[in-house]
């Protein structure tokens, strides 16, 4: 008997606008529609329910937080009746200008112990350049609420490499992000996506990037986060091990720090998992698949009882442990040989022996006696150690139909704040 999917990930789609480095798919909120896409969402769930056995559920988006008081009953009542609540780890993605003290209630009292907060950067200057539509004070406001509200695990998600941001003003959000003394952070260097406003005035020479500035601005980082007491865990990802103002650990208690971020771990460790909403994708028993990415178009896919799913990827076997290998290697303390074999029934020393090899001698990766990880250096080119992994399936088995909407989506592998 096949193991239920342990992981859970739901994308609301709305937005009240659009910010300028955005690549994933979302739109304008707009009561009517989100009526709507409430009432397809709660039948796209039913449809995996019997499948899931959830340890972690995720709303990203989009902004989930811009749903109503009304919207997250009937979600929590739906949940809750097909017996997916309680969960572990229940994450909600949410923007500090969208935190009401009722709707922080209602999340909470309902099982979401987990919110990670939109915040990028805490210098007005760069959120009006980002298109984020709150303010620092916000910020601030909306963290009162949600600690008034219960939660002891709290995410805050910057941004760095923006353009315009210098090494001091990335000082300055972190000294005040990191008096807030959240569980988690998340901080990203600015990818420039095609299709979107940044990347537009980067290619019309409206900036430039300077390399070097951003390098400085993720060792500033990692110096300030460890400071704070925060392990650095995966690339971009910073957690503690214990709240303050306990002092850290030497070490880390196990695997991974306390506070990390189970529902992203399981992507990086090649786990299971259901993706519901438009554009969202799915990874369940080696099969990829990613949902039709227009709210509208997938609403009448489901309202129809017709599947959403515009792409379907059946991977070999390799092809899947060459994608675990790969995106594995994000995490610091990298993969153990044993659990690599046990999950993809590779062995990591033996398929992927030159490739181990090269990175060793550029000085990107170290081999220990339990498992291979990179070093400092080899994770600032975590994508390009990646892709030295990955091996080509010879003969995949697809099924993206001539009428697919492919657009921007968060990947299986792509870290959800």
């Amino acid at each position: 008997m096949q193991e239920p999917v342990p992981c859970l990930y739901v994308h609301v789609p709305f937005c009240a606008r659009k910010c300028s480095y955005c690549a994933f798919y979302s739109e304008a909120s707009d009561g009517g529609l989100m009526d709507r896409y409430v009432r397809a969402l709660l039948r796209e769930l039913e449809t995996v329910a019997g499948d899931l056995r959830p340890r972690t559920i995720f709303f990203g988006g989009g902004t989930p937080t811009l749903l109503t008081l009304r919207h997250w009953g009937q979600i929590f009542r739906t949940l809750d009746r097909l017996g997916l609540l309680p969960v572990p780890e229940f994450t909600v993605e949410a923007n500090p200008a969208t935190i009401s003290a009722d709707k922080a209630r209602l999340l909470r009292e309902h099982g979401v112990n987990r919110v990670s907060l939109g915040v990028q950067s805490l210098d007005p200057g760069l959120l009006e350049r980002l298109g984020r539509i709150h303010t620092p004070g916000q910020v601030f406001r909306s963290w009162d609420i949600l600690r008034r509200a219960g939660f002891d695990n709290l995410n805050l998600d910057l941004m760095f490499g923006i353009p315009g941001q210098t090494l001091a003003s990335w000082d300055a959000t972190l000294d005040e992000a990191l008096a807030l003394q959240s569980e988690h952070l998340s901080c990203y260097e600015v990818i420039y996506e095609e299709d979107t406003p940044l990347f537009a005035q980067l290619q019309a020479g409206a900036f430039s990037v300077d390399e070097d500035l951003v390098c400085a601005q993720y060792e500033r980082l990692l110096e300030r986060a460890a400071a704070a007491g925060f392990f650095q865990y995966e690339v971009a990802n910073f957690a503690r091990d214990r709240r303050p103002p306990a002092p850290p650990t030497a070490r880390l208690s196990g695997e991974f720090p306390a506070f990390a971020c189970r529902h992203n771990i399981n992507y990086w460790r090649a786990g299971d998992f259901h993706g519901l909403g438009p554009s969202a994708t799915a990874y369940v028993r080696g099969v990829r698949t990613r949902n039709v990415a227009d709210t509208r178009a997938w609403c009448e896919a489901v309202e129809q009882g017709r599947s959403p799913v515009v792409f379907r990827e059946a991977l070999s076997p390799l092809a899947r442990a060459g994608e675990a290998a790969a995106f594995g290697l994000r995490v610091v303390t990298g993969w153990p040989y044993e659990e690599f074999r046990r999950r993809t029934g590779f062995d990591l020393r033996t398929e992927w022996a030159a490739e181990l090899a090269e990175l060793e001698r550029r000085g990107w990766g170290v081999r220990e006696p339990d498992r291979f990880r990179l070093t400092q250096a080899g994770l600032r080119f975590a994508d390009a150690a990646a892709e030295m992994m990955l091996r080509p399936d010879p003969a995949p088995e697809r099924d993206t139909p001539r009428t697919a909407i492919l657009q921007p989506t968060r990947p299986a592998w792509s870290p959800a704040p």
